[in-house]
């Protein structure tokens, strides 16, 4: 069975600084190997063989790299984006390639985990769910997501106010991970820069089939020179390594 997945790679990664001056987020080093690897064989762990990334910033260095994914044990298919066109404008441009094989999983270029796909592919299709988004707990993201008994999602907040916080009170966020049904695309407009959290998961809260699937696993999101440093000392915890260097 093939399963698909997008991983949005097309950011220029400017609050790392001087970290991504010659390299894009993707491809800094983790004990030696970038972190795209990682989260290729860590899809692959789970079925998705077939994959596609969005490039910007420095596409070459992540094509000449990968390659077309054989040594990897996957396919992987490019996106170039003359101008960035958002997350779920970089989906929608996808669309094509994405819209056979059932649902699929988009994950942000710099979320490092060892969360189980299968399982979250398993309650999405329970769930007969337009999305299901992989929440955590943090205080203060760049989100703020409220459930009800069901994993429902009733309330989406991205980058909200102080103001808007205080109306709004959940512990759980956006971890960048989601399984989408192709039925997503008729939500997104075409050609167009679009985010997801912002104008397209909002959006989903009145059909009732927006969900949340709770993080189970490890995370971390490279978005800092110091959350560089925790990734490189904390890679163990995600047991990817072994499977790395056995290809």
């Amino acid at each position: 069975m093939n399963r698909k997945a997008m991983i949005l790679a097309a950011g220029y990664g400017t609050r790392l600084g001087d970290l991504t001056k010659e390299i894009p987020k993707p491809m800094l080093p983790i004990q030696g190997r970038p972190l795209l690897e990682y989260l290729v064989v860590h899809l692959r762990r789970h079925g998705f063989n077939k994959i596609c990334i969005n490039l910007h910033y420095m596409p070459d260095i992540i094509i000449n790299y990968f390659g077309d994914g054989s040594k990897l044990g996957v396919e992987l298919t490019y996106s170039y984006e003359p101008e960035l066109l958002g997350t779920a404008g970089g989906v929608k441009k996808m669309e094509d390639f994405l819209k056979t094989d059932g649902p699929f999983l988009v994950q942000y270029g710099d979320v490092l985990t060892d969360q189980d796909f299968s399982a979250m592919m398993d309650f999405h299709n329970s769930k007969k769910a337009l999305a299901t988004i992989l929440l955590h707990q943090r205080h203060k993201s760049n989100s703020v997501v409220s459930l009800d008994m069901e994993n429902k999602i009733i309330g989406f907040l991205e980058r909200p106010t102080d103001e808007e916080r205080k109306n709004f009170i959940s512990p759980w966020v956006n971890s960048g991970v989601a399984i989408l049904d192709q039925e997503i695309f008729n939500y997104i407009p075409a050609n167009k820069n679009c985010d997801l959290p912002k104008e397209i998961y909002s959006m989903l809260i009145t059909s009732g089939r927006l969900y949340g699937f709770f993080l189970s696993g490890h995370r971390c999101a490279i978005d800092s020179p110091q959350r560089f440093m925790e990734a490189q000392k904390s890679l163990d915890i995600y047991d990817i390594p072994s499977e790395i260097n056995s290809i």
